[in-house]
């Protein structure tokens, strides 16, 4: 196995000496047409032998108490009901993450909470007998409003990814540059609770073999949910194979949901193969949200616009032993230069939902608050923002002083100016009219911290001449299955219809699954450093250095020989096995990816409706792999700054703890009308310190940004600062001059 650990960087990879001109091309989704035509089954869609029951989750009538008891009979008499599953103590309580959720029913935690499950010949039938079973609960008074219990929040978790930092005294340097003719900036800013709202449900079909489970689900990282499940049922690893082929979507929420386990218990008692999927109202209370924050941005600057002191608190909620912390400031770290810093969460325990990863966690919500506050910032300082942000660039780590491993955000800033027109930009809001409509720009930053994980590949080529690439990696909708090939293509001298790539099957070898923007980077890592194996012994039965052998269109050339790969393999496969791990380059180096995010929006002086005209995204995310699926990442994640900018907001009704809005009708999110063209440029720097490929994340640093991109253009059209998000219009309208 070719094992390398991040402590220096790699020599050097086959697929950097590659000609076969796959890597990086703009190539259609390998499994494109598979997903158009309806051919890739997803987890609920998955045919099992046997006799199908299907179940549906019953829930409680309650944010905080306990249950006293189940009225069943009336549900177990209808046609078609197999079950009621209310006594099991492993009934999970909450949506596991990286760990089994607390179990059992007594107790009640959050609004709608999972208390067992309804089994029967048919899904309408288990939809009618979870409905009918009456949940008798004691209520208790819950705790629902973040601020109104701010007094007992707590200090971030140990083990959380963001701890308090405190260098200099942050209320002297505010007090220092007021009275030295600068300017400071003190305001609050907030995001509403949010949740992942992903088309494809959370839904499993369990099947069970004697002491074996196998689950067919839409899972993230498999690596991480197989021994989940296993202790949550009570059974060994090894008796438990999860398969994940195709996942519709996921943005950090799709773990390892209740119906998971629910079906696992289900199929286990009842003998039969058992389908569960999530009723779209159900996940909103079921499933992790993203907790609203409460955000304190405290900047400081001299009278020339250096910046002096820089300042992100927190606040924060989660769920009883919740955990997870949403590091909001995250990316404000290393984003500007400044002598002073102070960053601190405070997390506020309500009887909600546990709170959790949602695509972008930390930078989607920080950026929002941090980027207006710099617009705001270099508006008080008659600076123009973007030359603002490049006065404050910092030559290293801000906070920790190491190097940058890559970083292009001025260049980013630079390049997109001049492709958006950013020059027509008028500095004075109000000054650009269409008829009703106020038009303006905006800008902000774009970071995302640079994550690398274990994952484990195999690569097998064949004497037919065809290269196998297996790990249990998943593709969430981000073309997983098309790079690998292209990492293994280039390595490997194939076409791409010379390679097949098998994903999200727990008895192929571990890999990162997708989340936190590492997938590409740890999952591509270990299938390269698989090629070299491969290599190494092509190579050596060419009687030549790999280095000194060209790999192209399924033949070696060295020397004065051409051998096609078939040849050279034999008829025995050759299998070649990578792995890659996080070493100390992770500390040497500072790592993250930037952007530079741009749009043009309009503001009804009648209405306060706002459109989105425009918008420009420039990223420096190291080696791109695939323009066209990097593009359409990039895009998603812009669209999702849109929604957050303007729409999203799950709405809580405080008496009972319920969001109100639990559907894809009211809890609004960008449609195609509200989503103007969207451009994309790449600043491509290979970054050789972060992984042997030198890729960084793209999906969640194009949400970065975005979405404060947007809200400075409302202000730069109509001089309206809203500083709780979203903007909807009666926000914006309630600033609005008299037209």
């Amino acid at each position: 196995m070719a094992d390398y650990k991040m402590d220096a960087d790699h020599p050097g990879l086959a697929m950097d000496r590659g000609v076969q001109g796959v890597l990086g091309a703009g190539l259609d989704r390998s499994e494109g047409a598979l997903k158009v035509s309806g051919a890739a089954r997803y987890g609920y869609e998955h045919r099992v032998e046997g006799d199908v029951a299907y179940g549906y989750l019953i829930t409680a009538p309650a944010a905080k108490g306990k249950v006293t008891g189940f009225d069943t009979d009336i549900a177990r008499s209808l046609a078609g009901v197999i079950d009621i599953i209310v006594d099991d103590p492993r009934i999970p309580r909450q949506a596991a993450a990286f760990g089994p959720a607390h179990a059992g029913n007594d107790e009640i935690d959050h609004w709608d909470q999972v208390v067992g499950v309804a089994i029967a010949d048919s899904f309408e039938a288990a939809r009618d007998a979870a409905r009918a079973v009456v949940v008798h609960v004691t209520g208790e008074v819950g705790k629902f409003d973040t601020m109104a219990n701010v007094a007992d929040a707590n200090p971030p978790p140990k083990d959380s990814r963001l701890q308090d930092v405190a260098k200099g005294d942050i209320d002297a340097a505010m007090a220092a540059a007021n009275a030295s003719g600068g300017v400071t900036i003190d305001q609050v800013y907030t995001t509403p609770n949010q949740v992942h709202a992903a088309m494809e449900p959370h839904a499993s079909v369990a099947v069970w073999d004697g002491d074996q489970l196998t689950l067919h689900s839409s899972l993230q990282i498999l690596a991480v949910a197989k021994p989940v499940l296993a202790k949550a049922i009570g059974i060994p690893a090894d008796e438990v194979r999860i398969l994940s082929p195709y996942i519709g979507g996921g943005f950090g929420s799709k773990m390892l949901g209740p119906e998971a386990v629910l079906a696992a218990i289900a199929a286990q008692k009842i003998g039969r193969p058992v389908k569960i999927a999530m009723a779209r109202a159900q996940l909103f209370h079921n499933i992790y949200r993203r907790t609203d924050t409460h955000q304190r941005i405290r900047l400081a600057a001299d009278k020339d616009g250096k910046l002096l002191a820089l300042a992100h608190d927190s606040i924060v909620s989660q769920c009883p032993d919740g955990g997870f912390m949403e590091p909001v400031a995250l990316g404000s770290l290393a984003l500007y230069e400044a002598p002073v810093r102070h960053f601190s969460h405070k997390v506020v325990t309500l009887d909600m939902v546990m709170a959790g990863a949602v695509r972008a966690p930390g930078e989607a919500v920080g950026t929002l608050a941090l980027e207006t506050a710099i617009d705001e910032m270099a508006e008080a300082l008659g600076r123009d923002p973007i030359d603002f942000r490049k006065l404050n660039e910092p030559s290293v780590d801000p906070l920790t002083g190491a190097p940058f491993s890559t970083r292009a955000l001025v260049e980013c800033l630079d390049q997109g100016a001049e492709a958006f027109g950013w020059a027509k930009r008028a500095p004075t809001p109000g000054q650009l009219r269409e008829g009703e409509w106020l038009i303006g720009m905006g800008v902000a930053a774009a970071v995302r911290i640079n994550l690398l994980v274990d994952s484990e590949a195999r690569v097998t080529l064949k004497p037919d001449g065809r290269a196998l690439v297996e790990t249990d990696m998943t593709d969430i909708g981000t073309g997983t299955y098309t790079i690998l090939a292209q990492i293994a293509g280039e390595a490997l001298g194939l076409p791409m219809e010379s390679i097949d790539v098998v994903l999200g099957d727990t008895d192929l070898p571990p890999g990162a699954g997708s989340g936190g923007s590492f997938g590409a980077a740890s999952a591509g890592s270990s299938v390269a450093l698989a090629c070299e194996d491969v290599v190494a012994v092509l190579a050596d039965r060419m009687e030549a250095k790999p280095e000194d052998m060209t790999l192209k269109d399924g033949h070696a050339v060295a020397g004065n020989r051409r051998v096609p790969l078939g040849d050279l393999v034999g008829a025995e496969a050759l299998v070649g096995k990578g792995k890659i791990s996080q070493g100390s380059n992770a500390k040497t180096f500072s790592q993250a990816a930037h952007g530079a995010q741009f749009a043009e929006v309009a503001v009804n002086v009648v209405t306060g409706e706002v459109r989105v005209r425009r918008m420009l995204g420039v990223f420096e995310a190291g080696r791109i792999l695939n323009a066209k699926l990097a593009r359409s990442q990039a895009i998603g994640g812009m669209i999702w700054g849109i929604g957050y900018a303007l729409m999203e907001d799950a709405v809580l009704d405080q008496r009972y703890g319920q969001f109100v809005n639990h559907d894809l009708g009211e809890y609004h999110i960008p449609s195609h009308a509200d989503v103007p063209p969207l451009d994309v440029l790449f600043v491509e720097k290979i970054d050789r310190h972060a992984n042997p490929i030198g890729v960084k994340g793209l999906g969640e640093l194009s949400i970065s940004g975005a979405g404060a991109a947007v809200t400075n253009a409302i202000y730069n059209a109509c001089g309206v600062r809203v500083r709780d998000f979203p903007l909807t219009l009666d926000k914006v309208l309630a600033g609005l001059p008299e037209m």
